[in-house]
């Protein structure tokens, strides 16, 4: 949970994709790499796997996957369950770049 705070303390959005791995995880990891690619530095991309951060995913209230929020400077701005393209997580990133 300290290092969760940690990762989105940070004035860069923090695009966080929560998974588990029976998802169809290529299609995310592809989709990340795409976003990750596309932003640069100007913002991270994580991914997080629910079942060995179940304290986190709780805490969350993480109930469906793939979980996607974006946080910037600790707070969360925006979250959405279900896949999202590329280009719609890139779109929702640059909003608070």
């Amino acid at each position: 949970m300290t290092k969760f705070g940690e990762l989105i303390s940070v004035e860069k959005p923090v695009l966080i994709d929560f998974y588990q791995d029976w998802d169809d995880v290529q299609n995310t990891v592809d989709t990340l790499r795409d976003v990750a690619a596309a932003l640069g530095d100007r913002a991270k991309v994580i991914k997080i796997d629910i079942k060995k951060n179940e304290t986190l995913a709780d805490a969350l209230r993480v109930k469906g996957n793939p979980t996607f929020m974006i946080y910037k400077n600790g707070e969360m701005k925006w979250r959405q369950t279900g896949f999202q393209d590329a280009n719609t997580l890139i779109g929702l990133v640059q909003k608070y770049v």
